[in-house]
């Protein structure tokens, strides 16, 4: 099973992918974890490839903001794409927050061009608590395994 955590910068992906991880681990499932910004280039080449030659579970945090990015993976076999949504103005606050933060103009360019995925999941880090995200995530992909 591939999950696909998408969504723009500072809506929470990387805190949901590394604390479902963590849930995921400590009940002992193995599932690996890639981070968009794990790669300095060709990020969703990469992450593809390798996926597709790996045969354990993964959880891929990235931006996904691109269609096409997203549907290649979708060619793999069971492939979950959740789509991690908050407003713009929460994204902007978050970003500021991080250790690491991108250009508030970075933000804004991947909001204004992030197309919407067809996702099997939504989850709205505005509408939910950390926890309850993290319980949403974690309980889709149990569902699922």
């Amino acid at each position: 099973m591939i999950v696909l955590l998408c969504g723009p910068p500072g809506v929470g992906k990387t805190t949901l992918a590394t604390r479902v991880v963590d849930r995921l681990r400590a009940r002992g499932a193995t599932i690996g974890l890639l981070h968009s910004d794990d790669f300095a280039s060709r990020t969703y080449e990469r992450m593809y490839e390798r996926v597709e030659h790996e045969g354990e579970d993964w959880l891929l945090d990235g931006t996904f903001y691109r269609r096409e990015w997203r549907e290649r993976f979708r060619g793999l076999d069971e492939v979950c794409i959740v789509h991690v949504t908050a407003s713009l103005e929460s994204c902007l606050e978050r970003n500021r927050r991080r250790s690491d933060p991108i250009s508030e103009t970075g933000v804004h360019v991947v909001y204004r061009e992030f197309e919407a995925p067809r996702a099997e999941l939504t989850i709205d880090t505005d509408e939910l608590s950390e926890e309850e995200a993290v319980d949403r995530l974690y309980e889709a992909i149990e569902e699922r395994r």
